[in-house]
């Protein structure tokens, strides 16, 4: 933004953006590591895949940034940074690799509904100031995150806490 003042809807949109940069570069890192935590094959496999569309969606948000002319993208957006701490907190407690993958996974559903919010959000205002092309790519975006959530969320249902609903104790 070329000043920090929040006064129009076009001024929101950019900073929300900005934020959403921030976050998605934050998660990118954050789930090459959970991949290697994850132990499911089938959840390694959609977080790598929803890496791919983080990919994706870092490299709209930059295009956006350029055509705006936005020249501040120093911005941080502290939520992302609380969801990733804490997630990084709960696996640190997790004992149980069965355990530790139901945790992941609901910890990156967590994330995932906070951006289809951000990115719904981002579409409705691209609509608002027709700016067509980002509405559609925002969509796009929010799209791609809903069909993660519906992957964890089948996978949840029929591997992941079924697992971990009776873990297999190793003993001592």
């Amino acid at each position: 933004m070329k000043n920090n003042a929040i006064n129009t809807i076009h001024n929101l949109i950019d900073y929300q953006i900005t934020n959403l940069l921030s976050s998605e570069v934050k998660l990118k890192n954050s789930l090459q590591k959970w991949v290697g935590d994850a132990n499911s094959i089938q959840l390694k496999t959609i977080l790598q895949k929803y890496i791919e569309f983080v990919d994706e969606h870092i490299k709209s948000i930059g295009d956006f940034i350029i055509d705006e002319q936005i020249s501040s993208v120093s911005v941080s957006d502290p939520s992302m940074g609380a969801f990733i701490n804490q997630t990084d907190e709960y696996l640190s407690y997790c004992t149980n690799a069965d355990i530790k993958d139901a945790c992941l996974l609901a910890c990156i559903q967590n994330i995932n509904h906070y951006k289809i919010s951000i990115y719904g959000t981002a579409t409705a205002f691209a609509n608002l100031l027709e700016l067509g092309k980002y509405a559609t790519i925002f969509h796009e975006a929010e799209i791609n995150e809903k069909h993660i959530d519906d992957r964890l969320s089948q996978l949840a249902k029929y591997e992941i806490n079924v697992k971990a609903k009776s873990p297999i104790a190793l003993p001592k």
